[in-house]
């Protein structure tokens, strides 16, 4: 495994498992297939309403707590400064956990500004080792950073090939925040065909005896990037998971880092119907 280190010195493994869309029983599942393949790192959230799951099975595991990175995040209903408190609280007790390694705020909508003090709070009380963003534009990071006395330690953003997000790195850096760690969801385009056949990355893909998934997640590990393609499908587990014995050439990386651009999801600026609605998140299996 590659880990890469944050800007608050924890490491975190490059290459994670994600159940974005899985039911309580799919986590139940299909995440002691991944842990037996080394899969340590696990990206959840509020939202997924399978915490309880991930808990059950990091417990049961029978694998030591401080060898996984578990992920999860709060919706923009837990983001006022007294509820994120509460819901930090609530988040642990749901998954049965003393500690989550990162917790991001999901979704860039609500005050967000106020909460991010609790966020700190929390790094600060040990209840959570990093924070971090998930589908922040820059101006709304810079509204954070603003009332921030923590930095952002990973911003978690839709990043592959076809938006591979290097105008949002200059953003950062001209911020002062180029050392935050970018994590990509939609690696594979939300398993857009298109982008599994696309010629350049064939062509990698045949030189490396590799398959183009596989050269996708070589590509982000060698642009500094986490991801944590969900699957249940176990081959797939294996194939994602097999890529740390290949290196992309320069002129590869060039060639695939000048793919016509384009995102598959637009964030909006105002807050779309589903955020705004009020979850019980006490109600998961």
């Amino acid at each position: 495994m590659i880990n890469f280190t944050m800007n608050d010195g924890h490491e975190i493994p490059a290459i994670g498992f994600g159940v974005y869309l899985m039911t309580s029983e799919e986590v139940e599942r299909c995440l002691p297939q991944a842990l037996e393949l080394g899969y340590r790192h696990i990206d959840t959230a509020n939202a997924y309403f399978n915490e309880v799951a991930v808990g059950n099975v990091v417990r049961e595991s029978g694998i030591p707590r401080e060898d996984f990175f578990i992920t999860t995040k709060l919706f923009p209903q837990s983001y006022p400064y007294e509820q994120c408190r509460a819901d930090i609280d609530a988040t642990l007790a749901r998954m049965g956990l003393d500690y989550v390694d990162l917790l991001l705020f999901h979704q860039p909508y609500g005050d967000y500004v106020s909460g991010w003090k609790a966020m700190e709070e929390a790094v600060a009380a040990g209840k959570v080792r990093s924070i971090g963003l998930s589908n922040f534009p820059a101006h709304k990071i810079k509204q954070v950073m603003e009332a921030a006395t923590v930095k952002p330690a990973v911003l978690q953003v839709e990043l592959n090939p076809y938006w591979n997000q290097h105008a949002l790195k200059a953003e950062l850096a001209a911020m002062g925040l180029g050392d935050v760690v970018l994590e990509g969801w939609y690696p594979f385009g939300h398993g857009d065909a298109k982008l599994l056949a696309e010629p350049v990355l064939a062509k990698v893909a045949e030189a490396h005896g590799k398959t183009t998934a596989q050269v996708i997640l070589r590509w982000m590990l060698q642009e500094g990037v986490v991801t944590f393609p969900k699957t249940t499908d176990p081959q797939h587990m294996r194939d994602n998971f097999d890529v740390f014995d290949f290196e992309l050439s320069d002129d590869e990386m060039a060639r695939v880092n000048v793919l016509p651009q384009k995102a598959y999801y637009e964030v909006p600026e105002e807050a779309p119907d589903f955020v705004l609605v009020h979850n019980d998140y006490s109600k998961q299996a």
